[in-house]
């Protein structure tokens, strides 16, 4: 008499696997068989249905444009369009290839930015170009720092300003980086002077207002002003006994 066979828990657990893998298996293949077809049909019905898509094309950044035509060390520039609110600072460096004016804090605090600009009636000013756009020097004359020194046919420099010798006697600057703020503003002062000379008493005060907007981070102040009040005092026609 034969035993009945007796299937161990294993066993029966690895038949039951292997019968459910089968069926899985018959059930993806049936599905691959038929599948592909009724999705390719419901890609089609969807597509035929809905509108095809228009395609607009923007451009990532639109700038309006303004001329600027500008006197820059007594050479009439352009008009040139540029962006509006393109800062003078960038219009200097970028377009007119003149780097000497300094970027600093780009928040007007620190004064290395300044040009001239001469007004019509012979008196002149500073303004900071790293928050003044370009579109206003339209029409106005300037000069920056490239302008002050004499040069000769070949652009070599002959003679420096009496400020900028100055400067390089008493070296009153250390890293350089804010001198061209400080040669305008002296420049400045002593052409104000020319047309309205002080009194010998109040040589002090005046120079201390006119550079005081200006930051020095090496903190050459003192050496600056020492060489300001040089020309100031050995300049004819600018100090008067009193007042």
């Amino acid at each position: 008499m034969t035993a009945p066979t007796q299937t161990s828990p294993s066993a029966a657990s690895a038949v039951v696997a292997s019968s459910t893998v089968s069926d899985a298996s018959a059930s993806i293949a049936a599905t691959s068989a038929s599948g592909p077809a009724s999705a390719a049909s419901g890609a089609t019905g969807v597509a035929a249905s809905a509108p095809a898509a228009t395609v607009v094309e923007r451009p990532l950044t639109h700038f309006r444009t303004l001329p600027v035509s500008v006197k820059v060390n007594g050479e009439i520039v352009g008009p040139t369009d540029v962006p509006a609110g393109l800062m003078m600072i960038d219009f200097l460096h970028e377009y007119l290839h003149l780097t000497g004016s300094r970027l600093g804090c780009g928040q007007g605090i620190c004064h290395a930015c300044v040009v001239i600009v001469d007004k019509p009636d012979g008196t002149s000013e500073e303004v900071r170009t790293c928050i003044t756009g370009a579109n206003f020097f339209h029409g106005k004359t300037i000069r920056t720092i490239e302008g002050h020194a004499k040069r000769n046919e070949a652009g070599e420099v002959v003679e420096l300003s009496p400020i900028q010798q100055k400067f390089l006697e008493h070296f009153s600057f250390q890293c350089g980086y804010c001198t061209p703020g400080f040669v305008n503003a002296a420049t400045v002062l002593i052409e104000r002077l020319k047309r309205q000379p002080i009194a010998k008493d109040k040589v002090e005060q005046t120079i201390t207002e006119a550079l005081n907007d200006h930051i020095c981070r090496c903190t050459g102040y003192v050496r600056y002003y020492e060489a300001v009040k040089e020309v100031v005092m050995t300049t004819p026609g600018l100090v008067k006994d009193a007042a």
